[in-house]
């Protein structure tokens, strides 16, 4: 009869070597998939803010606009192009106005942008900032909202 101890440490010496190697390899590939998604995530989460930023602005130009509805309803608001320099203060409009370009710039970033276009009841905000981080974002992506003063 042969001794089977050394045998058998000679048959199964090099299997747990490979075996960690291939669970180490493993291991990284799962780490770096959810360290892209992790960055992903962040990226999208971002845009997502910005988005929400955007609608804020939105409405807090038109709450500024229906405190003034007079001067509002008379186009005293009205951004005829989109606007990305920060207007001038002067009266109560060019004031709201000067505010809201300079919030856009602050919680969008400096590329943002704004416009009004208004009619006797009806008004049109565009709101547009860079989102070229996001995933399949926009270098010019806008928020429009159309709403009744």
């Amino acid at each position: 009869m042969i001794p089977t101890g050394s045998i058998g440490r000679r048959r199964v010496s090099g299997v747990g070597l490979i075996e960690v190697l291939i669970a180490v390899v493993i291991l990284s590939f799962g780490m770096l998939g959810i360290a892209a998604l992790q960055s992903t995530s962040l990226r999208n989460s971002q845009s997502a803010l910005e988005r929400s930023q955007a609608v804020v602005q939105t409405y807090a130009i038109l709450d500024a606009m229906r405190a003034n509805l007079a001067v509002a309803r008379i186009g005293g608001y009205d951004l005829t192009a989109l606007t990305c320099v920060v207007p001038k203060t002067g009266d109560l409009a060019a004031t709201d106005l000067h505010d809201w370009i300079q919030a856009l710039k602050r919680d969008l970033g400096a590329a943002a942008c704004g416009q009004i276009k208004c009619g006797s009841l009806a008004c049109r905000i565009t709101v547009q900032w860079d989102d070229s981080r996001g995933t399949r974002g926009d270098a010019r992506q806008q928020l429009v909202t159309e709403t009744r003063l």
